[in-house]
């Protein structure tokens, strides 16, 4: 049996980890893939939870070693998906959730093609800068190099399956937990779940 994996992207500051967090809350059937990354940690994040913080050296040792599904460079640090674990979790039918960047998405859209991309979309340019100053973590020049990013990503929404716009944040949420429960429903997906059901009623993939 094999359980779903979804990823969600999003530009820095479109609320990705609010609603990521939000939905692991309501749905105990998912399970969030822990990033590693070389960054420090900020005010509240706890290691092992938001990410596995590791030094530059280790991360790129894991690299080498090809323990990495996907890794990328964002805003000057490095991000990795442990493939490794994804693949055991997956096995065991359980339901993975990554919340990566875009380049990260692409990656791992390529080798796991059944993937569910999703993309969080900011209302609108004014208030992704509004919410990033409002984190009160980040330089000037980190907010404009931000910014600038964000309009590069934001592009490649048109490769994801779904894009949710996060205005309001109940009905965001409500969404993202929609389009998780359509990708449980597809039919492959049944047929594993509900093998001796679709045995007894004749349906062979």
């Amino acid at each position: 049996m094999s359980g779903s994996l979804f990823i969600v992207a999003a530009p820095s500051g479109a609320g990705k980890s609010s609603l990521v967090g939000a939905l692991l809350e309501r749905d105990k059937g998912l399970h969030l893939s822990v990033s590693y990354s070389t960054r420090a940690p900020r005010p509240g994040e706890v290691d092992g939870v938001n990410y596995h913080f590791v030094p530059r050296e280790v991360f790129f040792a894991m690299r080498e070693r090809g323990e990495f599904l996907e890794n990328a460079e964002v805003h000057g640090n490095f991000y990795g998906t442990s493939k490794p674990w994804i693949e055991e979790q997956m096995r065991g039918g359980r339901d993975i959730v990554l919340e990566i960047d875009c380049q990260g998405a692409a990656q791992v859209k390529r080798i796991f093609a059944s993937a569910v991309a999703i993309f969080i979309l900011p209302p609108s340019m004014a208030e992704l800068e509004r919410r990033l100053r409002g984190r009160g973590t980040d330089s000037e020049a980190v907010i404009a190099g931000r910014m600038q990013s964000a309009e590069e990503e934001l592009r490649q929404a048109r490769e994801f399956d779904y894009a949710i716009i996060n205005s309001d944040f109940s009905e965001a949420l409500a969404q993202l937990a929609c389009v998780v429960t359509a990708a449980r429903l597809r039919v492959a997906q049944q047929a594993q779940r509900e093998a001796r059901l679709f045995g007894e009623l004749g349906i062979k993939l």
